[in-house]
């Protein structure tokens, strides 16, 4: 398996194994559809079955590592059905990055707002370009987060800014993150790449079973109702998008 095709993700395997997962609407600051949110999935699911792949780079095409929803093609479930899919399609995708088989460098570019926040914290090893800039609006929306971040900010900074971070919605440079310690390092933006590059090689030169036997039971002992928080944000964000108060606030935003 070798580069994989999507409608608005890259997936390209280049040297070490590392392959690299972009999202690919620039036009749209990677804003999150339906499409890029399953493509975002496959991705991740294909790539952790493919015996060539050692390492994963995850980034954004564009000014941008992924700003969220997308306004402009937002579909507002009309039924529980319809809004129970939705959210667990946005779960499958962070199953896929954070619980695979395979480690995730993030390379996280301008704005990471909502989901696309959800996705750089799932990442194993964030590195934030300098001017990246992310938060959470979910809550000021009506609505929750997903993407396991309930069970994973609380064990990477703490419950007391977790509740800060998430309730409050603020905006945070990556020089923050990195103190708070959500992001793993931070670099000038030209050398983002280049820096992803060189920690997925050195993850890409360790033996993989080791490898993944610590990310493994890692997450697992560091976050054990990572499963539960999964369930409790979808029924969480179900009801969200239930509630006509979140349509009105949604087309104010």
């Amino acid at each position: 398996m070798t580069d994989l095709t999507y409608e608005t993700v890259l997936s390209t395997l280049g040297d070490h194994g590392i392959r690299t997962i972009t999202l690919n609407r620039p036009d749209r600051l990677n804003a999150m559809n339906r499409t890029l949110i399953d493509d975002v999935a496959r991705a991740f699911e294909d790539a952790n079955s493919d015996s060539a792949t050692r390492a994963i780079i995850f980034t954004g095409a564009g000014k941008a590592f992924c700003a969220g929803d997308d306004r402009k093609a937002h579909v507002h479930p009309e039924n529980e059905e319809e809004a129970r899919d939705l959210v667990q399609a946005i779960q499958r995708a962070t199953h896929a990055i954070t619980l695979g088989a395979k480690p995730v460098v993030g390379a996280i570019n301008g704005w990471a707002v909502g989901g696309g926040f959800e996705w750089a914290i799932n990442c194993d090893f964030p590195i934030w370009a300098r001017s990246a800039t992310g938060f959470f609006p979910e809550v000021s929306l009506n609505l929750f987060v997903t993407g396991g971040v309930t069970a994973l900010l609380p064990a990477l900074v703490g419950l007391n800014k977790a509740r800060e971070m998430l309730i409050f919605g603020e905006r945070y440079s990556a020089e923050e993150l990195e103190r708070i310690g959500l992001a793993w390092k931070v670099v000038e933006d030209d050398a983002l790449m280049d820096s992803a590059t060189e920690v997925a090689a050195r993850l890409a030169d360790l033996p993989p079973l080791s490898l993944r036997a610590m990310k493994r039971v890692l997450n697992a002992v560091a976050m054990p109702d990572l499963h539960r928080a999964l369930q409790l944000e979808t029924d969480a964000t179900v009801a969200g998008f239930l509630d006509p108060e979140t349509t009105r606030r949604l087309q104010e935003f």
